[in-house]
């Protein structure tokens, strides 16, 4: 998904934009880590309420990808679906799962939950509510629908952004791990799956990315904005991390290659997984070009949710594109910011 060291050196070259290449200011919205636990940490965004202000609602916790760097949420200045949501007066929470030491390859997908639960429970503590909105982002999606379904009563609304609920619907990737032709254990019993083995699934889908970039550079050359936000994407882009080898055998084998979690058959954490006990308002983000997650696999949990209050939010882009491109600030980051700040209202009790 992102160009090799050498071909960047050489576009640098080519182009001139090696010779000032300043770093792509990361992670801006300033930020309190709340809790830590393994790897993983809680963030809590700075200035989102003053000491003095009143409540605006529940608290809003972000949970990215497990094996994408959070700050995809957060890239750069105007290009932050956090900074957004902050200077909407949203109580802006995330998780950051971290990266995965060797000895995480241990870690199952129930202890993944267990952790996304209790960060849960942590935001809410902290935030002095009893309900928490929920906004999940690629497997973050999937993982946080899971924790609605199994803690109705915390989650006063819940967001898939592009994360896959019928996986039988997936697209490319579901074809490529058909348990016909893809045996999860044997790559798992290896240990942690390193980025490059994930990375190369993923270029599969579009063999003609890298040369896609390499036509693009000419634009690059004299628009220093453009510079600017390809860097900022590239760093993103380079700095994953791995899946543990667990938790990757369960999500590949449960539910890309069963599809378990529509089919009602999914367990976690010792009980049955119902989509169905989802009762507070769901909304569904798809991008139009997504090859990660096509639509359909993500708008599957609006037709199992046991609520009527469902929405569907279609953006242009591709997987990660519609997060942080040119549109987004326009069409994704306000749409978001309105459907929680009336939903998190209503759905808000402190104590």
């Amino acid at each position: 998904m992102n160009l090799s060291p050498i071909w960047l050196d050489l576009v640098g070259e080519l182009s001139g934009m090696a010779a000032a290449r300043p770093p792509p200011a990361l992670a801006p919205t300033p930020r309190d880590t709340i809790a830590r636990e393994g790897t993983a940490r809680l963030y809590r965004f700075v200035g989102t309420r003053a000491a003095d202000a009143p409540r605006r609602g529940a608290p809003l916790l972000l949970v990215p990808s497990m094996i994408n760097r959070w700050y995809v949420m957060d890239l750069r200045p105007g290009a932050s679906l956090v900074a957004a949501l902050v200077g909407a007066g949203l109580d802006v929470f995330c998780l950051d799962w971290g990266a995965p030491e060797d000895e995480d390859r241990y870690l199952g997908w129930d202890d993944v939950l267990a952790r996304l639960g209790r960060m849960v429970r942590r935001t809410m503590r902290e935030a002095g509510s009893d309900r928490v909105g929920i906004l999940g982002y690629c497997m973050g999606g999937t993982l946080s629908a899971i924790h609605a379904a199994l803690n109705p009563s915390q989650v006063a609304a819940l967001a898939n952004l592009a994360g896959p609920i019928d996986f039988s619907k997936g697209g490319a990737l579901t074809h490529m791990v058909d348990h016909r032709w893809f045996d999860a254990d044997a790559i798992a019993d290896a240990g942690n799956v390193a980025p490059h083995q994930m990375q190369a699934g993923f270029s599969a889908l579009r063999p003609t990315l890298e040369l896609a970039k390499l036509v693009s550079m000419p634009d690059l050359v004299s628009d220093p904005a453009a510079q600017t936000s390809y860097r900022a994407l590239e760093a993103w882009a380079s700095d994953n991390i791995a899946f543990p080898a667990d938790a990757y055998r369960t999500y590949i084998k449960d539910l890309y290659q069963d599809n378990r979690l529509v089919a009602g058959t999914h367990r976690a954490l010792g009980r049955a997984v119902e989509l169905g006990n989802i009762r507070c308002p769901a909304l569904a983000i798809v991008a139009d070009r997504d090859q990660i997650c096509p639509p359909a696999a993500a708008t599957a949990l609006l037709e199992h949710v046991g609520t009527k209050d469902t929405t569907t939010l279609r953006v242009p882009g591709g997987h990660v594109g519609a997060v942080v491109g040119g549109r987004a600030a326009r069409e994704l980051y306000p749409a978001v910011a309105a459907w929680f700040t009336t939903r998190l209202a209503a759905g808000a009790t402190h104590h």
